[in-house]
């Protein structure tokens, strides 16, 4: 018996880990959408002072909680870390273009619903390890509910355009199920030490890819405000809780139960800039919530 709950309540722990993340990722757009609005900037120079700016506050919590432990990674761990960078940039990069090309509804529906099936596809492939039919339930939900708590397709511009963006999309899906992935081959590193790795390397590359089309590093000081948050927030703190929750989660659970991020941000909107819901939207929240709480309760 007691062989039994250990395991659940670990995958229970780790559930509420990735809650957490998907939470505090749903603090993003709103934050974002401020920023817009203080200063003429670009996705990707804001990308990339969201991982420079986390990079202090992880050294400083590698020190405290490491030590000198902190320097010492196996260069397996060190090369998932860094694969884990390339992905992270990879992915904003084409996850802002997608909001470019066909907007933000087009851009989050199907990169975020997508994701989970790219996942549970990957890991029954990869590692023969098939979803339950709980779990495929649950997913179903969560899917539908994301499609009604975004409304569909709203905000298409040009046939091409959408087009465009629903390929970036995809691509930006790919990557984002490569990351979860990532995360569950790292071994035995503490997840401090493989963010730090990876903020550092996804940083870089943003850099690279933000210099030649206008990289902007003027902000006012309420837009740096909203910057550091950003780092520290929902890009450090979330980055890490989430590999966190990774050890004891299957990859397929884990993009389900961040659907709650597109759910977070429609409620913050709701709350601060005055969007309305509307019963579909209601209905398709309902939907997410229920998968996930069918989740937890499984262990």
């Amino acid at each position: 018996m007691t062989t039994q709950i250990a395991p659940r309540a670990a995958s229970r722990q780790g559930l509420g880990w990735i809650t957490l993340a998907a939470m505090l990722w749903g603090t993003v757009g709103v934050s974002t959408q401020a920023i817009y609005h203080l200063a003429p900037t670009n996705p990707l120079s804001i990308g990339f002072f969201r991982l420079t700016l986390a990079l202090p506050g992880l050294l400083v919590a590698c020190w405290l909680v490491l030590g000198r432990s902190a320097l010492r990674m196996s260069r397996r761990d060190a090369l998932v870390a860094g694969l884990l960078g390339l992905l992270l940039a990879s992915y904003q990069a084409s996850f802002f273009a997608a909001i470019r090309a066909a907007g933000v509804s087009i851009a989050v529906l199907v990169t975020l619903c997508t994701a989970p099936v790219i996942v549970a596809i990957l890991t029954a492939i990869l590692t023969r390890e098939r979803p339950s039919r709980r779990v495929l339930v649950a997913m179903g939900c969560a899917l539908l509910g994301t499609t009604l708590l975004l409304g569909g397709p709203g905000e298409a511009g040009a046939g091409e355009g959408v087009l465009l963006g629903v390929l970036l999309a995809l691509g930006a899906a790919l990557g984002y199920a490569a990351i979860t992935l990532c995360g569950r081959a790292v071994s035995g590193s503490h997840p401090l030490q493989v963010t730090t790795i990876s903020f550092v390397t996804g940083g870089l590359l943003l850099l690279v890819l933000a210099l030649p089309s206008g990289f902007v590093a003027t902000y006012p000081a309420e837009g740096w405000a909203l910057l550091l948050y950003l780092g520290l927030v929902p890009t450090a703190l979330a980055y890490g809780v989430f590999l966190i929750g990774m050890r004891s989660v299957s990859a397929t659970v884990a993009t389900v139960v961040t659907l709650l991020e597109p759910l977070v941000g429609t409620l913050l909107a709701v709350a601060l800039f005055g969007e309305r819901l509307g019963s579909a939207g209601a209905l398709g929240a309902a939907l997410l919530l229920g998968a996930v709480l069918a989740l937890y309760r499984a262990g």
